[in-house]
Parts: structure tokens; C-alpha cells; sequence
């Protein structure tokens, strides 16, 4: 057994069985083991913001990390974009990049960087390891890392020579994470505060918003008068019809002040304080009052679920199972649209259309701000969403949450600029045969940059600007890219095409995608 053998079944043994991968020379031998396991699934991806989109993606629905093969520093920096949605988003990755045999490095060629330095921004842990006797327990180690606190990104360095070299050293289990029960005097200061008559808003994110959770969230919002809200950014939420009904903290300044401006108390449940997503002329930075009393209820190691069922009891809300819920969304069918053909028209049709049991992945960006109100009634679903806000998450993210999920339908909502920066994973869609319906909101422009550009106060976009902010000249022709890449595509201009293409879309297998020129 060598190095590269040791890796591969350290991941397995660690139940770590797919692998999304890109990779170099220096990666061959651990090519070779994974080649020697049939037992692990590899998806390969034409880029490496593909790979950590799609390994992100698929750890959000599988609730357990995937994988990445990457090719030395350069190769990975290709992939720290969507490295760093992930860590956003609190999703466990294991990130393996190839470099050079370790008496190569001194030569300094082409490739030869400094990887540690390079990924560290976007990893919560990083390891070098030193030996073939080092690869399995600095596997295990990585491992342990990428499902501590919220959900961690670690990254992996495998010298080949390490690879390659023979090891007798036994395959390492990674310890079990142990979660914590919330502190007493957290669940204390939550507790009086709720109890006390004044405007609080209970603020969730991460595991706090699946379904179960939520049901808890709402019995101890409905017992206290508090009011449930999901931070802007989240990477997982189970919604629609027969779920809790809860809004995000709005993406807009303005919009975000106003939902909380009344805020006297908050209290954070794997979630942070709202911020501004950027610096804006004359608006504050923190968008809750600032006299508001911020009370964190949990911490990275604490079972969410359990910190919310414990509040429960607190306050009371326990025996109150038997009531129903009022906070539950009903099933309710908003219609087909019809008229112009708008971004609102498209997010209705996806509403009325969409399958039980899916998965919505959104990337829409501007186009999809208002997207919850037209899939609250809808059919159960699990929502994902850009996080770190670098572009380019949304075609990969719908390609791991299909890999993880092969019996439920994707639809992705897919801004057409950012679209543009990992279409490559199209590709992989058609390859590995992925039920994934994308629909590209085609606005033909940068259309978060043109409010952007307001909203910063630079004045009105003159020729330049435009240049800059515009992909009208020429269009995208999303249709043939998308043929070219594998994936059957229909081009849609009426709300009726919309309705009817969709529709069919739904109804099969296999990956497709709509261009909504909008």
C-alpha cells in the first residue's frame, strides 16, 4: 500500500465516498488508488471552482463532506471562490491538492507556490503532509476538522512523494464530533429576554432551519411573541408548503433596516448579527439598532436543534405540541403566469411547478430577491443559496446537491453573468446525467451591478460604465453552450413557452436548461 492508497481508504473508512476532481501530474498516484476503489464515486469537472462548487453543493444535502482533487496551488486557486462560499456557508469539505514530490520543490518549477499561504483565506484548516506514514492520520485529521462547529473547509496537501512512496502505517478512523449542549447562562439570558415583554427576534441559520427545528423555533416564537427571521445568507433551509413560514433578513439596506428597526432584543441561533453586505455613503454597517441587546445563544460545537428544544422548555413552549402550528406555510396554487415575461413571471411558473421533494439552488441574484414569496406555498422544498457572495456558485452547487440527491429534481435559478463563470459545469450535468433543470434569468446584463452603482452614490452609468456592466453586445446564446456541453436547451421570450417548456422539464430525467430572456 502506498501514500496515495493509505488517503483513499482513510476516506472511505471515514465514509467520505465521492470525490469531485480536476487533476495534474502531481496527483496521478492518487488518481491510480482511486482508480483501485470502485467503492468511490468520481466526478470530474472541467474547472476547479466546478469542483469545490459541486463539493459544496453536495455537503449541503448530504450532511457529510465530499472530496476535492485538485492540481497544486495554482489549480486550487482556482478554485477558492467557491471555497470560500463554502466556508460562508459552513460547509465540510475535504480538499486534497497535489504538489510537487517534496526534493522537487527546491527547484522551483513552473508550478511550485506557496500552497499553505494560498489557501489558508479560505480554509478553516490546512496541513502539509510530511510522509507516507503522515497520510492517513493528517486524512483523519481533515476530516475531523471539515465536521467540526457549523461545518469546516480543510485542505489537504499531498506531495507526491508521498503519494507514491509505500507505508505500512494502519488506516486511522476519525473521531466522532462531539456536540455541546447550549451553556446554562446563554440559555438563561435568552430565556429572560423572551420573557420580558420587549421586540425580539429570534435569528436562525444552519441547522437551525431545517424543518424540525423550525416547528421549535415556531412553538417558542408563538408562546413568547417573538418573531422568527433566517439570516440573508443560509446554506440550507427546508421550506414550502407545510413548513415554517420564516423571511430573511433582506439583501437591501434600507429594506433590512426597516424589517428590524424596531428590534430591541436578538437572539442568534447559528447565526450572526446582520451586517451590510457592503459600505454604502451615509448607512450604517450593522443593520439592528444600536441599542439593541444581541444575546448568542449558541456556539459552533452546539447541537442547534437541541439549543432550540432546550429554549423551548424554558419558556414553556414543550407542552404545546398539540397545538398546531400557525407559522406553518399552507399548500396553495399561485397559478401559471401570464403577460411580459419578467423575472417574476419566471419565479411564479418555477412556484406553481415545482415537484414535491425538490431542491432549489439560486443563484438569481437580482432577479430572485423576491423568489420566498412565490414558493412559500409551494411543494416542499430545501432552498441553497449563494453565500460568500463570490459569483459562480450556482451551476456546480445544483450539480453536487443532484450527485448527493439522485432521486430528487434540481432547479437552479441562474443569474446569466455569473452563469458564465463555471458553465463548465454543465458538462458535468450531461456526463454523469443529472436531473437538474437551470433556468438563466437572461437580463442580459450586470443587473446587481447597475443597482450597486446607484446605491453607492457614483452618479448615472455613462459609456464606459455600461461597457462594464452590460452583456447585450453580443448576447449569450445560452441554447447552443448548453447543446454544446451535452445539455438539451429551450429558449423561452413569452410566459406561455415558460409555462409549457418548464413544465415538460419537470416532468423528465436528466439535465436540461431554459434561457428566459427576460
Amino acid at each position: 500500500m502506498n501514500g496515495a492508497d493509505s488517503l483513499c481508504d482513510t476516506l472511505l473508512e471515514n465514509d467520505i465516498d465521492v470525490c469531485f476532481a480536476n487533476p495534474g501530474t502531481s496527483e496521478m498516484h492518487f488518481v491510480a488508488a482511486l482508480d483501485r476503489k470502485p467503492q468511490m464515486r468520481c466526478v470530474l469537472g472541467l474547472f476547479e471552482g466546478v469542483v469545490t462548487g459541486a463539493a459544496d453543493g453536495y455537503a449541503r444535502m448530504a450532511d457529510k463532506p465530499a472530496a476535492t482533487l485538485l492540481h497544486c496551488g495554482p489549480g486550487m486557486a482556482n478554485g477558492l471562490a467557491n471555497m470560500h462560499n463554502a466556508r460562508r456557508a459552513h460547509t465540510p469539505m475535504v480538499n486534497v491538492v497535489g504538489d510537487h514530490a517534496s526534493y522537487h520543490l527546491q527547484y522551483d518549477a513552473p508550478l511550485t507556490s506557496d500552497i499553505e499561504s494560498l489557501a489558508t483565506p479560505m480554509s478553516d484548516w490546512v496541513r502539509r503532509i510530511q510522509s507516507a506514514d503522515d497520510v492517513s492520520g493528517a486524512a483523519a485529521a481533515a476530516i475531523s476538522a471539515a465536521n467540526s462547529g457549523y461545518g469546516a473547509v480543510a485542505t489537504l496537501i499531498l506531495p507526491a512523494d508521498a503519494a507514491w512512496t509505500e507505508t505500512a502505517t494502519p488506516i486511522q478512523k476519525a473521531p466522532p464530533v462531539q456536540r455541546t449542549h447550549v451553556a446554562p447562562d446563554a440559555l438563561r439570558a435568552a430565556t429572560e429576554a423572551l420573557n420580558n415583554g420587549r421586540n425580539t427576534v429570534i435569528l436562525l441559520s444552519g441547522k437551525a432551519l431545517r424543518s424540525k427545528a423550525l416547528e421549535t423555533a415556531a412553538r417558542i416564537a408563538e408562546r413568547t411573541g417573538a418573531r422568527l427571521m433566517a439570516q440573508q445568507s443560509n446554506g440550507r433551509i427546508e421550506r414550502g408548503a407545510g413548513r415554517v413560514r420564516i423571511e430573511r433578513v433582506p439583501f437591501s439596506v434600507d429594506l433590512a433596516l426597516n424589517a428590524l428597526q424596531d428590534t430591541e432584543q436578538l437572539i442568534l441561533v447559528g447565526a450572526k448579527t446582520p451586517v451590510a453586505f457592503f459600505a454604502y455613503p451615509g448607512k450604517p454597517g450593522e443593520l439592528v439598532p444600536e441599542n439593541c441587546k444581541r444575546i448568542e445563544l449558541t456556539q459552533p460545537d452546539d447541537d442547534l436543534p437541541g439549543a432550540l428544544e432546550a429554549l423551548a422548555d424554558a419558556v414553556g413552549a414543550v407542552g404545546a405540541t398539540s397545538t398546531p402550528i400557525t407559522l406553518l406555510a399552507e399548500r396553495s396554487d399561485i397559478g401559471l403566469p401570464s403577460g411580459k415575461l419578467d423575472a417574476a413571471a419566471v419565479i411564479q411558473a418555477i412556484g406553481s411547478l415545482l415537484p414535491e421533494n425538490a431542491i432549489i439552488c439560486d443563484e438569481s441574484l437580482t432577479s430572485g430577491r423576491d423568489a420566498f414569496k412565490s414558493t412559500f406555498s409551494s411543494a416542499p422544498h430545501d432552498f441553497l443559496q449563494i453565500t460568500g457572495g463570490a459569483i459562480g456558485i450556482g451551476i456546480p452547487m445544483a450539480t453536487g446537491a443532484a450527485v448527493a440527491c439522485p432521486d430528487r429534481k434540481v432547479v437552479l435559478m441562474q443569474a446569466d453573468g455569473s452563469g458564465m463563470y463555471t458553465l463548465q459545469a454543465l458538462w458535468t450535468q450531461a456526463r454523469e446525467q443529472l436531473d437538474v433543470v437551470t433556468i438563466i434569468f437572461a437580463n442580459r446584463s450586470y443587473a446587481i451591478l447597475h443597482n450597486e452603482f446607484k446605491q453607492v452614490g457614483a452618479g448615472a452609468p455613462g459609456h464606459n460604465a455600461h461597457r462594464m456592466l452590460d452583456l447585450d453586445s453580443p448576447a449569450f446564446d445560452w441554447v447552443h453552450m448548453a447543446n454544446a456541453a451535452g445539455v438539451e436547451a429551450a429558449r423561452v421570450t413569452t410566459t406561455a413557452d415558460l409555462s409549457d417548456v418548464l413544465r415538460s422539464a419537470m416532468a423528465r430525467k436528466g439535465p436540461f436548461l431554459i434561457e428566459a430572456v427576460i
